[in-house]
């Protein structure tokens, strides 16, 4: 069985992100390339890391923080099953589950506010409109009225 390496141009190219984000993963400690070539300049990426660069970005998407993610993927790499990590990604998820729930609830007091702004900005216009157009109506009635005077004066 061989393994299947992985460049970080073709990882890059993969997940459509640079190559400089991909070091920066590693900077933060969620991949560990290994390193070939004179004095280990290449970096070969496992399977493994392909996977956790997956679930890296799939976080980051969700609106995880780089720290939830890491002790996600820590869950993820250690043995499954245990009670204990369990409880700890439902704790991560719950906490994660909080944050957007508030968010949704002030993006949607938000958008109410707006659509009432937007309400109030369109009666204005339309009032605006209308008070043009009787100004209108009146400007041409008394043009009418005094086009009729001139031509009974004549």
């Amino acid at each position: 069985m061989t393994d299947t390496r992985y460049t970080i141009t073709e990882l890059a190219r993969e997940f459509e992100i640079t190559p400089r984000a991909i070091r920066f993963y590693e900077n933060q400690g969620l991949l560990t390339p290994a390193r070939e070539g004179t004095n280990g300049m290449r970096r070969v990426y496992s399977a493994r890391d392909r996977t956790r660069l997956k679930l890296t970005l799939r976080g980051k998407r969700l609106g995880f923080t780089l720290l939830e993610v890491s002790r996600l993927l820590d869950l993820y790499d250690s043995p499954t099953g245990t009670v204990a990590q369990l409880h700890a990604f439902l704790d991560t998820i719950a906490a994660h589950r909080a944050v957007l729930e508030r968010q949704l609830d002030d993006l949607n007091a938000t958008l109410a506010e707006l659509a009432a702004y937007e309400k109030q900005g369109r009666a204005l216009l339309s009032a605006s409109a209308e008070k043009r157009s009787r100004r209108a109506a009146v400007a041409a009635a008394s043009e009418n009225a005094s086009a009729k005077k001139g031509a009974n004066v004549a």
